[in-house]
């Protein structure tokens, strides 16, 4: 019977102990499932704020005009007996671009050369006769009234041939106007007539234009807000501004010139200002008409604070940056950007140099994300990621 009551306990002791254990795994494994899980860091692209010499520039929007453009049309009226260029060529000033028929202006010079010979052989007659009177009346065997008379013949026959004279340079002068030729070094545009055409100086299309390429200026705006700007730092450097010309995709860089002119006037209705700039165009690389993308360089901001430009998120407060913390983790930061150029963002405040700072990543990230950076492959798929806006599985 004790044998009975004490296997009896063992099993009730035995029973309770693994009903324990069964509660105790129970509890554990429900904890556990209840506990949340550690979020995985978020993989992002992070770079280093740093510091080096900036460029300042003002940027705005221009057209590329010829330093010179001249329309080359005729003085006299005649009939085009040659061209003398291609269209697209290269000319210099002087060179001959087309003939005029010269021949009935060189009849006219013929006729006023014919008169001049006519007058001086008069002329010569008339001192030959003066001289005679002059003898004669030392003498008394001339009259007074004869020697008047023939002083006033020479006189009247030397103010002829000076008359001659000045038709025969007028006449060579229009002669001369037969030879159209290049005012200027350029390009030659499209041919405006034919051989055999008459041409006048009323024509409106005239021969042909002759465009300046080298130099080259170009015209462009900034706001009237940056005038104050480029007027102090005109006082303060007392150089000339260098100014540089990209194409319209900010891509390419066409040349660098300086500026000359700050307009004398705000316009109005833009509530810009007008700069102009002349460049070398020794590559053709600028051309007439051509809309380009100019940028003023006023400073350069020595040790500037530099992040590239993705670094720079907008929010309802302006714009911001994520910053990576010691413990890998990111927090926010206001930030006052002075500009963006070529990819990079020049920071005025908000950062610190050495800094890290998020490049890519950003739409996964809160206050306090612990994060991972990625390199090589890694960091160019979520840079493409980010890009789309696409979760990273």
């Amino acid at each position: 019977m004790k044998k009975a009551v004490v296997t009896a306990v063992l099993f009730t002791a035995i029973a309770g102990a693994a009903g324990l254990l069964h509660f105790k795994h129970f509890s554990f494994e429900k904890a556990a499932a209840a506990a949340p899980a550690k979020p995985a860091p978020v993989p992002i692209v992070a770079g280093v704020v740093t510091p080096h010499d900036v460029p300042i520039y003002l940027t705005g929007v221009g057209t590329v005009i010829a330093y010179n453009t001249d329309v080359v049309r005729a003085q006299i009226q005649g009939q085009i007996v040659s061209i003398n260029f291609t269209e697209g060529q290269h000319v210099h000033a002087g060179d001959l671009l087309a003939q005029i028929d010269p021949r009935p202006y060189q009849a006219i010079i013929d006729q006023d050369t014919g008169v001049l010979e006519r007058d001086k052989a008069q002329l010569v007659n008339a001192e030959a006769n003066l001289a005679r009177y002059t003898e004669l009346g030392s003498k008394g065997w001339a009259t007074p009234q004869l020697l008047d008379t023939q002083k006033a013949q020479v006189g009247q026959l030397q103010a002829a041939i000076k008359a001659d004279q000045g038709l025969i340079e007028a006449a060579k002068v229009e002669l001369s106007f037969t030879r159209l030729t290049s005012p200027i070094d350029g390009v030659v545009g499209i041919r405006q007539i034919d051989v055999g055409n008459i041409i006048s100086p009323s024509s409106t299309n005239g021969l042909c234009v002759v465009t300046q390429l080298d130099p080259i200026s170009l015209i462009f705006t900034l706001p009237e807000t940056v005038l104050p700007q480029i007027q102090r730092q005109q006082l303060k450097t007392k150089a000339p501004f260098t100014v540089m010309a990209y194409d319209q995709d900010n891509t390419m860089r066409l040349g660098e010139g300086q500026l000359v002119l700050v307009n004398n006037e705000i316009l109005q209705t833009t509530g810009s200002i007008q700069l102009k700039a002349n460049f070398s165009n020794k590559q053709n690389s600028l051309w007439p008409g051509e809309l380009i993308n100019a940028r003023l360089l006023l400073d350069t901001r020595h040790n500037g604070l530099t992040v590239p430009a993705s670094v720079v998120q907008q929010g309802p407060n302006g714009a911001y940056a994520w910053v990576v913390n010691a413990d890998d983790t990111v927090s926010m930061r206001q930030i006052k950007v002075a500009q963006i150029s070529d990819g990079q963002a020049l920071i005025d405040s908000g950062l610190a140099a050495n800094e890290r700072v998020v490049v890519d990543g950003q739409y996964k990230l809160q206050p306090g994300t612990h994060v991972v950076i990625l390199h090589g492959k890694g960091a160019a798929q979520v840079a493409a990621e980010d890009a789309m806006q696409i979760p990273i599985p």
